[in-house]
């Protein structure tokens, strides 16, 4: 039995709220159970220096969790004048994630980035952070073309991520901290709304885990996957 009632094969409430900063030209507040995280997309009219008259456009990724998201106060990295390991390693996973959906020669010499804030966390933050900024960004798309600052539409896919482990001997889809915490194995699978893979984050928390573990854990997510794209799908519709 999972803590929070689950089926094995259950995902946690989602839902996603567009438009929730008027300055960004996208945002979202995305929810999955208690993980709720703040995706924004600002446009910058030119690209990094190394895309300089590549005719290439760029997509990257911020990455922050706020002091009280977690059960106890976490300081804020900036108090201390750096990031942490985690964080860094997060964004580069977001910023590479969403670029795998995106058309950068149809996105031209410019840069998106896109802000991802944990406002509460309860496992599963950087796949609400994929799934969200995808929104983020589809919206901030949506209004350079609306204004015909593009000339053909730069997103090719959806991108989303889910997390799935082994716990207490099963696998599972979409951990909760209380499972996440106590999981044999962790992982946590990107992928397109064609259903092809981005990237694979798994690790043995506990016991080494068999390839049929891990291939039980890739149907999971793939099943997950469809639930979370039916979700950005009616979020930008």
């Amino acid at each position: 039995m999972r803590p929070s009632g689950r089926k094995l094969s259950e995902l946690r409430p989602i839902s996603i709220e567009t438009g929730v900063m008027s300055h960004a030209e996208g945002s979202c507040l995305v929810r999955i159970g208690g993980t709720h995280v703040l995706c924004s997309a600002s446009v910058e009219d030119k690209p990094p220096p190394f895309l300089r008259g590549t005719g290439q456009g760029w997509v990257t990724a911020e990455y922050g969790m706020l002091p009280r998201a977690t059960h106890t106060r976490n300081r804020r990295e900036a108090a201390s004048g750096k990031q942490s390991g985690r964080t860094q390693e997060i964004q580069r996973l977001v910023g590479r994630a969403l670029r795998a959906g995106v058309d950068r020669q149809a996105l031209g010499e410019r840069q998106i980035v896109i802000d991802c804030d944990v406002i509460q966390a309860d496992g599963g933050t950087r796949c609400a952070a994929i799934t969200g900024g995808w929104v983020a960004l589809r919206l901030a798309v949506n209004r350079l073309l609306e204004a015909r600052l593009l000339t053909s539409d730069p997103i090719i896919d959806h991108v989303a991520a889910v997390s799935c482990g082994i716990y207490a001997g099963q696998p599972v889809l979409d951990l909760d901290y209380a499972e996440d915490s106590a999981a044999g194995t962790d992982g946590n699978f990107v992928l397109t709304g064609a259903g092809r893979l981005v990237e694979i984050q798994m690790s043995a928390e506990g016991a080494a885990f068999t390839r049929t573990e891990m291939e039980s854990l890739l149907d999971l997510a793939e099943a997950g996957l469809a639930q979370l794209v039916a979700a950005q799908k009616a979020a930008v519709a």
